[in-house]
């Protein structure tokens, strides 16, 4: 096992005040059914942003974290922000969020990594200090889908929420923090999760508007099998090389996206459901924000403690995967 170069030292998350339940949906027109939702992806309600922003969302929760770590703004080396869902598209969602924050001394940028970006940005700022060119790093998911999902479409719209989670990450002297990350992807299955109008190959246009394809599509059985055969992976991978087994993790925090994907991949890394955090029933899929989210409450909770060793491990479009081992 590796000697930790960076732990984390504070988490916060922020979700919108506005909830909306399984019920509400047939005010919107769509023909579905509470038993329907929960059977299929145990999500019974989520948080949708009437007046949130994506900068609102992620400095609330970065103010809480960096509360927690006992940091100021201007001790910030560098923000890292993940997300599929900025308020604009350029410049970043991480410079808007630092110009929030009054972190004037911070490099601010966006990793885009979806689902797994959390885990992502915590990689490349964990490197950063590794090298030097930080000792305190600020690390949020945070998306407001609900800008980008299709509120026709039954398949989609029932899945997502909005939400944002922050850790704040320092250099470590103990031997407490990350001990273990694992990221990988692969393109070549890229359009079975993504957005296909609105980009730079297809901007924004009346054709676009009219066959939404600036919205999430997903082929949803496809999304599945794959998230759960590379988040196994991605699990035993970071558990190898952290020299540990299931049995020495006190709790798996895994991307919030579907209860049985969340089940299979307890089931396959030997990890009792006892040991895992769930919370997808409360806030559904909030894509980069469901680890940070998700790792906040466990810890608020006490189900986490200084010692406490948790795997976080998550799957998204692209497709992107990783995991990562920390003892808090």
């Amino acid at each position: 096992m590796k000697r930790p170069v960076a732990y984390i030292a504070g988490t916060g998350r922020a979700v919108p005040s506005n909830v909306m339940s399984n019920f509400d949906f047939a005010a919107i027109g769509i023909e579905t059914t509470d038993e329907w939702i929960v059977e299929r992806t145990g999500i019974k309600q989520r948080h949708i942003a009437k007046t949130e922003s994506v900068t609102d969302l992620a400095s609330t929760a970065s103010r809480a974290a960096m509360q927690k770590a006992g940091v100021q703004p201007g001790e910030l080396d560098i923000i890292v922000v993940a997300t599929a869902s900025p308020d604009r598209l350029l410049p970043s969602a991480a410079v808007d969020l630092q110009a929030a924050i009054g972190a004037s001394r911070a490099a601010a940028f966006d990793v885009g990594a979806a689902c797994s970006g959390f885990i992502y940005g915590s990689t490349v700022a964990e490197a950063m200090i590794s090298i030097g060119n930080a000792d305190t790093a600020l690390i949020v998911g945070v998306e407001r889908l609900s800008s980008i999902t299709d509120w026709t479409d039954r398949s989609t719209c029932v899945l997502f929420g909005d939400g944002a989670g922050a850790a704040v990450l320092k250099r470590a002297k103990q031997h407490r923090g990350i001990l273990s990350t694992f990221v990988r992807s692969d393109g070549s299955l890229g359009d079975l999760l993504c957005r296909p109008g609105g980009g730079g190959a297809r901007p924004f246009s009346s054709e676009v508007l009219n066959d939404r394809s600036q919205f999430i599509k997903m082929n949803g059985r496809e999304v599945f099998k794959n998230a759960v055969r590379s988040m196994s992976d991605a699990a035993t991978r970071a558990l190898d090389a952290a020299k540990l087994t299931s049995a020495d993790i006190d709790l798996m925090i895994p991307h919030q996206a579907n209860i049985r994907i969340i089940e299979a991949t307890a089931k396959h890394a030997n990890i009792p459901m006892s040991k895992v955090y769930v919370n997808v029933d409360r806030f559904g899929n909030t894509s980069a924000a469901s680890i940070p989210i998700a790792l906040d409450e466990a810890i608020e909770q006490g189900q986490l403690g200084e010692g406490s060793t948790v795997l976080l491990v998550a799957f998204g479009a692209g497709f992107t995967w990783g995991s990562m081992i920390v003892r808090l």
